[in-house]
């Protein structure tokens, strides 16, 4: 039988609360903390969350030791925690959620679309590490007309201006306009996908993200709005078979 682990109470209100360690130790003193109907004023007493029911001021609290937002990120806006004068996308997040979120890899300012925020480092890492060869995918608009020698040589892989030369990549351009197209790439190269374009002597004018590994962008979420990651997406996106390496 496996045992399930305790943690300390202290630990539990600042990972299921947005206080601060010295509100969460003062509460607790103050008698508004329960565990299972009974007041406990030790910020050290040990629960099991799957367990105990622990109510803070009467509202009874939810663990959730890590968190996952899906944002579609606007333009304009930096993948930062913080700027002294830009805005960032914890900006578009409220106080008592941002804490301790950041976000997943970076979009350009001018880019847009799905943006992973988490608390979760090691997860993170790994959708991150190139060992992992994780698939993002790209609606891109350019200023002229892509072909199918486009496509040909982003498959062979593309070598930029300073030499650096990319893995094989997927260019599928659209049927009905072939000023739009999907690319799918598995590195994250500094501002890769504009110049693996201009190395066609193309321009990109309009850049999304609409999928990275497992997790696909909501189609009804729109810009600057995001949403907390449902159950079977978060399972997806831990699976070791979306993170394995190739």
């Amino acid at each position: 039988m496996i045992q399930k682990k305790q943690i300390r109470l202290d630990k539990y209100l600042s990972d299921c609360t947005p206080l601060t360690r010295s509100q969460i130790k003062a509460d607790i003193k103050k008698g508004q903390v329960t565990v299972n109907d009974i007041i406990c004023k030790d910020p050290g007493y040990k629960i099991t969350p799957e367990v105990d029911v622990i109510c803070h001021k009467g509202q009874r609290l939810n663990y959730q030791k890590y968190h996952y937002y899906m944002l579609n990120k606007p333009a304009g806006v930096l993948s930062a925690t913080e700027d002294s004068e830009q805005k960032t996308v914890l900006d578009l997040f409220p106080a008592d959620i941002r804490k301790g979120l950041f976000p997943v890899g970076r979009l350009d300012k001018d880019t847009v679309g799905l943006l992973l925020l988490t608390d979760d480092g090691e997860m993170s890492h790994r959708l991150l590490s190139p060992k992992k060869h994780v698939e993002k995918t790209y609606l891109v608009h350019t200023a002229e007309a892509l072909c199918d020698e486009d496509a040909t040589a982003f498959s062979r892989g593309i070598t930029l201006k300073d030499g650096t030369l990319l893995k094989s990549t997927v260019l599928k351009i659209d049927q009905n306009d072939p000023h739009i197209a999907h690319v799918t790439i598995t590195e994250g190269k500094y501002h890769q996908i504009k110049r693996m374009i201009a190395s066609r002597k193309n321009k990109v004018i309009y850049l999304k993200r609409i999928s990275m590994g497992s997790l696909t962008l909501d189609e009804n979420l729109p810009e600057g709005a995001y949403r907390a990651l449902n159950e079977s997406e978060i399972t997806s996106l831990l699976s070791n078979n979306n993170l394995q390496s190739h």
